[in-house]
């Protein structure tokens, strides 16, 4: 077939849409390495998937399936649990790095709940110049 037109195809497929969507599938098959079924004749690849598709050399239910599975999306993964932090300014996690010493203050008759600020920032400043 030296020339391949629309009118060719459409005793095969008869919608344009669906013709349009096969021959892009097979024009990419093609690309992929699958071995063609007439000579190419210099043509492309577009070219020569219509006239696979005017001399029903192919198989069309196959394209139309390669057509379904390069549309399927991967399965998403399952969603992983996640830990909730408490974000509660603790002596864990006031400004990143904060061990207050429990023990002085229980030894005081306090819990760190009970601190004041003051008291908190001493032992803030004492624990940070211990640090260094």
């Amino acid at each position: 077939m030296a020339r391949v037109t629309v009118e060719d195809c459409i005793l095969q497929v008869p919608n344009r849409f669906e013709l349009v969507m096969l021959a892009a599938q097979r024009a990419r098959a093609i690309s992929r390495g699958d071995e063609l079924t007439i000579d190419r004749d210099n043509d492309k690849n577009p070219v020569v998937a219509l006239r696979e598709i005017a001399d029903q050399t192919i198989d069309l239910a196959e394209v139309e399936q390669d057509i379904v599975k390069s549309l399927l999306r991967a399965p998403e993964p399952e969603p992983v649990e996640e830990e909730v932090i408490d974000l509660i300014a603790t002596d864990e996690n006031i400004f990143g790095v904060m061990d207050v010493n429990e023990a002085e203050a229980n030894e005081a008759g306090m819990s760190v709940e009970d601190m004041s600020a003051e008291d908190l920032e001493s032992a803030i400043a004492a624990e940070l110049g211990g640090r260094r």
